[in-house]
């Protein structure tokens, strides 16, 4: 007799505990998203297709169309892995299961999509400063060693943003599904994110790199294999939150004579 499935949403104030995942668990995640997407193809296709051109919609729109997209990412993200929670349970995938972030969080949703604007918005400035200092000092400088100083400042103001980007997805990757599956608050389901990343930093490491070249494979017939590519990351994420986040069933008590 099969164990059955904890409740969807635990209460609130009891943040789920986090479980370390093992090297080999990347490559799984990955199977598993492949093997979700297997069993609905056309619907995600269709689904992935209106994600796609929902953010192209919101990103050409008039001086807020830069900051709509990094806000609307997370709501659409959870709707991706509520619906490969969906045809994980044997539910019939539908288009419109992409919008039950909307439904269900949208509040909490947005406000993850807030501060992941927001955190974009700080690395750049923080970036932008290093930059900036070292121009000007190049400018005072002179020469060939102002020169030196404003390059190698540069460099480094962009090195900077890159290691505050990638502390910005570790804090972003778990956060919608925390969020729509486990109902946590959203800077809880951020910081939750970034302990399970930082606490499996080599798994997390291995599969990025693995979905850097699966990105570069999927681009190559003119970006046609991201309409698999998404689906999949999105079954493989749920395969990662329940390897990480979710409650295990309690083993069966000992029993005494």
């Amino acid at each position: 007799m099969s164990t059955p499935e904890p409740p969807l949403h635990p209460h609130r104030h009891v943040l789920p505990e986090i479980s370390p995942a093992m090297p080999g668990d990347a490559l799984r995640w990955l199977t598993t998203g492949w093997k979700l997407f297997l069993r609905s193809p056309t619907t995600w296709l269709l689904q992935t297709l209106v994600l796609i051109l929902i953010l192209l919609a919101l990103g050409v729109v008039p001086v807020l169309g830069w900051a709509a997209v990094p806000v609307a990412f997370p709501l659409l993200a959870a709707g991706m892995v509520a619906s490969a929670r969906r045809v994980e349970s044997g539910e019939v995938l539908r288009v419109d299961h992409l919008f039950d972030g909307l439904r269900r969080h949208a509040g909490n949703l947005l406000l993850v999509g807030a501060f992941h604007l927001l955190g974009v918005l700080f690395a750049a400035l923080i970036a932008a400063a290093i930059g900036g200092s070292a121009v000007l000092t190049g400018a005072i400088v002179g020469a060939f060693t102002g020169v030196g100083l404003a390059t190698g400042g540069v460099m480094f103001g962009m090195l900077v943003f890159t290691v505050l980007w990638i502390m910005l997805m570790m804090a972003l990757w778990f956060a919608p599904a925390l969020v729509m599956l486990q109902d946590v608050a959203p800077l809880d389901a951020m910081k939750l994110s970034a302990q399970a990343c930082f606490g499996s930093l080599l798994t997390f490491i291995i599969f990025a790199v693995m979905l850097y070249v699966l990105v570069w494979v999927a681009m190559i017939p003119a970006g046609l294999g991201m309409f698999v590519l998404v689906p999949v990351i999105a079954g493989a994420q749920l395969a990662a939150w329940r390897d990480l986040f979710s409650p295990r069933p309690a083993l069966p008590a000992a029993q005494t004579d």
